[in-house]
């Protein structure tokens, strides 16, 4: 081999060990667009709070939209670790595109942090660990509350999407084993712009309770539905649903709305026991001093939770291996289920080989629209 040649080959290896510990990089997608876009904005914002380094090393952040669309997840997926080496990717904020995340994510071995609660087939989600709390966990204390408050029938009214079909078998589960009776499901898309039919046929089955599986601003529009037929019973909302946005648009026809939902949305009302209320406040005074007051939600404090995760994974994991290589993703996902308990706005996130979600019962809170507000009932 002559000397140029040799030169050159020590030239090309100096320079890929430099690049792979050059910048650590943070990627995104997030539904910042389209039908879900409530969902988005706020975490978007929050990636703009990251700090510039983690564990000694620089971050480089890259958030891309996918528009609310699974397709575009994928394409965002492949792009973030093909073109921007991405070590990781956080999102997306709606179900449809998370699942296309997921996928891109277990082919190339690459951790995704999902901001939504996405349902996978076992074995299909080894790469993928949830920030909010699972659908199993908040349905189970739906329940609950429906029978603390003399709840004997329910009907379900949401997505006919991967968020709402979720919601709906674990309800049906949990209602099954409490005593509580599954009388009407009616189902409707992210893009609908009426509900009357479904709303008149779930008040034709003279439920006690209706459950409305929707997210952000598109949970207002089946209540009201609901409220101007002259509904009477308990209306419930979901986590997604519950946020400013919901009485901020459905005034006085939210009143009284039942929803569980992270403590993160009422932590000011958080005893001064609870694990999460000082990080939650920390957060909100953070983000609310950036973007202005009454600008926050739980979607934001996901992806905050994302961030307390990696100041602690990113050292373990730097342990192991350098950016931008195969064996870094890979130390990442092991020091995210070894690493023990984490405090997030949201609640205590402990996640492990078996356990992808990580909440206990520590991530719900009970909540109800009273005055304009979120009032905690617990």
């Amino acid at each position: 081999m002559n000397i140029q040649r040799r030169m050159a080959m020590l030239a090309a290896a100096a320079l890929a060990a430099f690049s792979a510990h050059a910048e650590i990089v943070i990627s995104a997608s997030f539904s910042i667009t389209g039908p879900a876009a409530a969902l988005g904005i706020a975490p978007r914002n929050t990636m703009q709070l990251f700090p510039e380094q983690i564990g000694g090393e620089k971050l480089r952040i890259v958030v891309l939209d996918d528009a609310t669309d699974s397709t575009a997840g994928a394409r965002n997926a492949q792009r973030l670790i093909t073109e921007e080496k991405a070590d990781l990717i956080i999102g997306s904020t709606a179900s449809p595109p998370a699942l296309g995340i997921a996928e891109v994510a277990l082919l190339s071995q690459t951790v995704q942090l999902a901001a939504a609660p996405i349902e996978l087939a076992e074995g299909r989600d080894s790469f993928t660990f949830r920030l909010p709390q699972g659908i199993a966990l908040m349905a189970e204390g739906t329940v609950e509350q429906m029978k603390k408050s003399g709840v004997k029938t329910f009907a379900f009214m949401g997505y006919s999407d991967a968020y709402g079909e979720s919601w709906l078998r674990e309800m049906k589960r949990h209602a099954d084993k409490a005593g509580v009776r599954l009388v009407g499901t009616e189902r409707f898309s992210r893009t609908d712009m009426t509900v009357v039919s479904q709303a008149l046929k779930v008040m034709a089955a003279n439920p006690d309770a209706v459950l409305v599986v929707a997210s952000g601003s598109g949970a207002v529009m089946p209540q009201k539905a609901l409220v101007e037929r002259g509904y009477r019973g308990k209306v419930y909302q979901t986590y997604s649903a519950v946020a400013p946005d919901l009485l901020r648009m459905g005034g006085k026809d939210v009143e009284g709305t039942l929803g569980l939902s992270g403590p993160a949305v009422a932590a000011d009302q958080l005893p001064d026991t609870h694990p999460s209320k000082k990080v939650a406040l920390d957060f909100i005074k953070l983000y609310e001093s950036k973007f202005g007051a009454g600008t926050y939600n739980q979607f934001a404090a996901n992806i905050w939770g994302a961030k307390l995760l990696l100041d602690k994974a990113i050292p373990i994991a730097l342990k192991q291996a350098r950016p931008g290589t195969p064996a870094f993703r890979l130390a990442l996902k092991d020091a995210l289920e070894t690493m023990g308990e984490v405090v997030v706005p949201q609640g205590v996130l402990r996640y492990s080989a078996s356990d992808h979600y990580g909440y206990d019962g520590r991530a719900r809170f009970v909540l109800s629209a009273q005055g304009g507000v979120w009032r905690g009932i617990d």
